[in-house]
C-alpha cells in the first residue's frame, strides 16, 4: 500500500506538468490549429518562468522576497513567452498560411534552442547554477492544505499532499470543459475547428478565434514547462529534464480525445507510466521500455477509436488544414 501511494503521489506530480501542456494544446487544436511546437514552448516556459522568480528574488533580496509574488511572476513570465510563441505560430500559419506541421516542428527547434540558451545564459552569468532559495521553493512545492489534512491515513496523501499547481490545473480543466460545451463562444470555437467555411458563412471571425485559441493555448502549455522546473526539477534549471515532455503532451491530447476533463486522469496515468521504473523496477527490463509505454498506449487508443468510427472521439475535421476563404 505504501508503494502504491508513493507511486500515485509521484504520478500526480509529474502528471501536473503534462496536464498544463495537454490542456493548452487541446484549446489550440479545437480551433483547427495543429501546433507541434509544444516541446519548444514548454522549454521556453521553464526557462523564463524560473528566470522571472529568480531575478525577482535577486532584485529584492532573499529576506524581503515574497513567495506569492514570486509564484505569480513565474506564472506570468511563462504564460507570456508561451503566448508570444503562439502568436508567432498563428501569424505564420493563419495570416501567411504556411504549412502547420512544418511551422510547428520549426517552433520546437526554435523554442528548445531559446529555452536552453536562456537557461544556460543565466547559469553562466550567475557563475554557477540558477536556483531559488529554500523559502521560495516551499511556495512552489509544499502542499497548500493544512498538515492535519495531509496526515490523514491514505486519503491525506492522495488528495491533500500536492502543490498548488495540481489544483490550478483541475480548475483550468473544469473551466475549459464548461467553456467548450456550455458557452456560445466555446461552441463558435469548436465550429471553427470542425468547419471553418461554415463558421465563416455564419459570420464568425475565423482569424480571431484561431489567434486567441493558439495564443492562450501556447501560454497554458508554457506554464507546464515552468511547473516542471519549479517542482520536479527542484527550482533548479535543468536543460535536459524537459526533453520529450512536450511530445508526450501532444500524444496525450490524442489519448484524451480532445476533452479537457480526460486530460486530468490521462495526465496522471501517463505520469505513472513515465516514472514507474523508479517505483516498480523489474530486473532485466530496460528503462526505455517504460518510457515508450505512454506512446504505445496512445497508438492503441487511436486504433480502437478509429475502428469505432465515433465522431466524438475523432479530432476536429479541419485540424492541421489552413483555411482559404476563396475556396469556400
Amino acid at each position: 500500500m505504501t508503494t502504491l501511494i508513493a507511486l500515485v503521489v509521484a504520478a500526480v506530480t509529474f502528471g501536473t506538468v503534462l496536464m498544463f501542456g495537454t490542456l493548452g494544446e487541446i484549446l489550440t487544436e479545437k480551433s483547427g490549429n495543429l501546433n507541434l511546437g509544444v516541446e519548444g514552448i514548454m522549454y521556453m516556459g521553464g526557462a523564463f518562468g524560473l528566470g522571472g522568480a529568480f531575478y525577482y528574488e535577486k532584485a529584492v533580496g532573499a529576506a524581503a522576497s515574497n513567495g506569492t509574488v514570486a509564484l505569480i511572476i513565474a506564472i506570468v513570465a511563462a504564460f507570456a513567452i508561451g503566448a508570444l510563441a503562439g502568436l508567432i505560430f498563428s501569424f505564420i500559419t493563419v495570416t501567411l498560411r504556411a504549412n502547420q506541421n512544418v511551422t510547428g516542428l520549426a517552433l520546437t527547434i526554435f523554442g528548445t534552442g531559446v529555452g536552453q540558451f536562456t537557461g544556460e545564459f543565466m547559469r553562466v552569468k550567475e557563475g554557477g547554477y540558477v536556483a531559488l532559495s529554500n523559502n521560495l521553493k516551499e511556495v512552489f512545492v509544499k502542499p497548500i492544505f493544512p498538515q492535519a489534512l495531509v496526515n490523514i491515513p491514505v486519503v491525506g496523501k492522495l488528495l491533500f499532499s500536492h502543490n498548488i499547481f495540481l489544483y490550478l490545473g483541475l480548475i483550468l480543466a473544469l473551466v475549459m470543459h464548461f467553456y467548450l460545451t456550455k458557452t456560445r463562444s466555446g461552441l463558435y470555437l469548436r465550429s471553427v475547428g470542425e468547419s471553418p467555411s461554415t463558421a465563416d458563412t455564419a459570420g464568425i471571425n475565423i482569424t480571431v478565434y484561431k489567434y486567441l485559441a493558439t495564443i492562450i493555448g501556447g501560454g497554458i502549455s508554457a506554464i507546464g514547462g515552468m511547473v516542471y522546473i519549479t517542482t520536479t526539477a527542484g527550482c533548479v534549471w535543468n536543460h535536459e529534464g524537459l526533453a520529450g515532455v512536450g511530445w508526450l503532451a501532444v500524444a496525450l491530447v490524442i489519448f484524451c480525445m480532445w476533452k479537457p476533463l480526460n486530460a486530468v486522469w490521462g495526465s496522471i496515468l501517463f505520469g505513472a507510466l513515465m516514472i514507474m521504473y523508479l517505483r516498480l523496477y523489474i530486473p532485466g527490463l530496460p528503462t526505455e521500455i517504460y518510457k515508450i509505454l505512454p506512446y504505445v498506449v496512445t497508438v492503441i487508443v487511436l486504433v480502437l477509436s478509429s475502428m469505432r468510427n465515433n465522431r466524438e472521439k475523432q479530432p476536429p475535421m479541419s485540424l492541421g488544414l489552413n483555411y482559404f476563404r476563396e475556396e469556400r
